[in-house]
């Protein structure tokens, strides 16, 4: 079976295919990093217009990259949420007109399942069962994965998700747009010893997460320096160290308890934080010093990306799931209340 996949849930526009037998065949990802970045952030109206614009011609770059006829296109998955309702609509609207055009199923794809099933894309890919933890700018989630379809939410974040919390915090110290990435190059020439932030949620039991008030300390910390007229630029690197350290270590805690209460060897990583460097050489150690494992994807496939979303709408469609010839996007979407595979 061979899908194709789009992916407009916020300011990237993704499309890929994906093959049973040839794997990932093409895919390609575009970001409105440069439209945004002068509001500091997502304005929603432009990004579903700049989605209009851009996803009809990356469909053809894909298909002629791939070398792939419209004709040998099984079946067509979109996102159908959770993220941004316009852009949500963009990508539903032609993703199931083609579908009807082509005479093939179509099938509305979880956008946080893509990000969970993204490390099945690479060699090795890890066995059911596992714990997930999905990190992104959106969502931050600990889950039990029994299979595609079977998830039980551990815990999550109650507040700014880690992602979020990276660019608030990151805007805090005057870093450009996106804040995340940038904040995490100026932690490399952080002083580690200077600054100890809280490990929020860490000293009492639970999974949950709380990150929000990371950035009220690091505003602190800031607020305090610049009133002692210290060298502001190392205070900058200083507080970005601390606060990497402490949403690292964060989660690594939470994962170790996650792993322990689950009784699973494997985890997986996924979400734009996944791609973190400092986060993934901590993950490995822990799980190498448990006799477990880590699995993420490639750091292109960290972002959101058409890729994750053809393979998680391929797993659907070749077990018999698809949707009606009407469509519609949820903003808000449970990952637990989510068909297993194989469900009617």
């Amino acid at each position: 079976m061979r899908v194709l996949g789009i992916e407009t849930s916020c300011d990237e526009t993704g499309v890929a295919v994906y093959d049973s037998d040839a794997g990932l065949m093409a895919h390609a990802v575009y970001s409105q990093i440069e439209l945004h970045a002068e509001y500091g952030g997502v304005v929603p109206e432009l990004a579903s217009r700049d989605h209009v614009r851009k996803l009809l011609p990356m469909i053809r770059q894909v298909l002629d990259d791939g070398g792939i006829a419209p004709g040998s296109i099984d079946g067509v998955a979109y996102t159908a949420g959770p993220g941004l309702v316009g852009a949500l609509l963009v990508g539903a609207a032609l993703g199931r007109s083609l579908a009807w055009a082509w005479g093939v199923p179509a099938v509305a794809v979880h956008h946080m399942e893509g990000h969970l099933l993204a490390p099945m894309l690479e060699d090795p890919a890890p066995a059911f069962p596992f714990v997930a933890l999905l990190v992104s700018g959106g969502h931050t989630q600990l889950v039990a994965v029994a299979g595609v379809g079977d998830y039980r939410i551990l815990g999550e974040s109650v507040d700014d998700a880690a992602g979020e919390a990276f660019d608030k915090t990151a805007k805090i110290l005057e870093l450009p747009y996106p804040g995340g990435p940038a904040l995490a190059q100026l932690a490399e020439r952080g002083d580690p010893a200077r600054y100890r932030f809280p490990r929020p949620m860490t000293d009492r039991p639970g999974l949950d997460f709380s990150f929000s008030g990371l950035k009220t300390f690091a505003l602190n910390a800031l607020r305090d320096e610049l009133a002692a007229r210290d060298d502001l630029e190392q205070t900058r690197a200083d507080i970005a160290r601390a606060f990497e350290e402490a949403v690292v270590e964060t989660l690594l805690i939470k994962c170790r308890r996650a792993v322990e209460a689950a009784g699973v060897t494997r985890l997986v990583m996924s979400g734009g934080v996944s791609a973190n460097r400092r986060l993934r050489a901590r993950m490995d150690a822990m799980m190498r010093e448990r006799g477990g494992e880590v699995f993420y994807p490639r750091p292109a496939l960290c972002t959101d990306n058409g890729a994750m979303i053809a393979f998680a709408g391929h797993q659907r469609l070749a077990a018999g799931q698809h949707e009606p010839l009407g469509f519609q996007v949820r903003p808000r979407w449970a990952l637990d209340g989510l068909p297993p595979v194989g469900a009617d």
